[in-house]
């Protein structure tokens, strides 16, 4: 996953994950472009996911 591919798809993304994961908020939703570590981290620290699973479950979104 590239950050071409988030950006393309990002309010579809950020629609499921928030029905995924009713406790992220915007802010924990906020991607910038070129801060896709600080994302993920923050991604991480709210679900206790490791990135590797977090970008499973994202390209997996994505693909459907």
């Amino acid at each position: 996953m590239n950050d071409l591919e988030i950006k393309g798809n990002w309010n579809e993304l950020k629609g499921r994950l928030k029905q995924k994961y009713g406790e992220l908020t915007e802010d924990d939703l906020s991607y910038v472009e070129g801060k896709e570590d600080e994302f993920f981290g923050k991604l991480q620290k709210k679900l206790g996911k490791s990135k590797e699973e977090l970008s499973s479950e994202i390209k997996s979104i994505l693909d459907s």
